[in-house]
């Protein structure tokens, strides 16, 4: 199978006025969030990404086109923000003060949004989507093959959850930043989450080395002691 980076948007007004914004229309990066996704975008210098995917709000829009300039992002509704209904729009410190927000943290398995979807149907489509998609992607480009998903916190989050093997009712233990960078390889035996929540240092090392004879599969197994690390870093 391939590899995936996992990139949360860049900060919007929203995130930084505590509201939710959920699915609303026309959200975008503020300056900073510009200055996070160019940031990030360094990070991917000398990596050949075999497909650019994005959620279809434009704020995960925006910051696909800052992380692959001239790159037209391929829109998967899969990949967008949880429906949080009658959440949507208001004040985290309002909603705080909800019975729901209590399950929300300590049972998210069990959490449906008024007027939204539940959190369990959130995690099952946006795993769905992007393991379905680096299916294709290994399909189309080999195993060794490195594309970009574009997408929100808590759904990265949901993603992240999947790969580590936990269940979704620990997914709040994992933390996703705005523009943060995590990377994962699904292979025939076990998923690698390589990197999770990382906003400096490059992800060059990523890029597949160059084919020799015959085609190399991705190794299912994990390295006993830890390894030596990636070539070149």
């Amino acid at each position: 199978m391939a590899t995936v980076i996992l990139a949360r948007h860049g900060r919007t007004k929203a995130n930084a006025s505590g509201v939710l914004a959920g699915r609303s229309s026309g959200v975008r990066l503020d300056d900073r969030g510009r200055e996070q996704a160019a940031a990030a975008a360094e990070r991917l210098e000398g990596l050949t990404l075999a497909a650019v995917v994005s959620s279809p709000l434009t704020r995960c829009r925006e910051t696909a086109r800052l992380l692959a300039p001239g790159v037209e992002a391929v829109v998967d509704r899969g990949l967008t923000e949880c429906d949080y209904g009658e959440w949507t729009g208001r004040e985290l410190r309002s909603l705080a003060k909800e019975p729901l927000w209590k399950v929300v943290q300590a049972q998210p398995s069990a959490a449906r949004f008024p007027g939204g979807e539940s959190m369990a149907e959130m995690s099952a489509r946006a795993v769905g989507a992007v393991r379905e998609r680096d299916a294709l992607v290994a399909g189309e480009h080999g195993d060794h093959a490195v594309w970009l998903a574009v997408s929100h916190g808590d759904v990265i989050k949901a993603v992240l959850a999947d790969a580590l093997g936990m269940h979704l009712d620990a997914f709040q233990r994992v933390v996703v930043d705005p523009a943060s960078l995590s990377v994962v390889r699904y292979t025939p035996e076990r998923t690698f989450v390589l990197t999770s929540n990382s906003t400096s240092g490059s992800l060059k090392h990523l890029a597949a080395a160059p084919r020799r004879g015959r085609r190399r599969r991705t190794s299912s197994d994990a390295v006993v002691g830890g390894g030596a690390g990636p070539a070149g870093t």
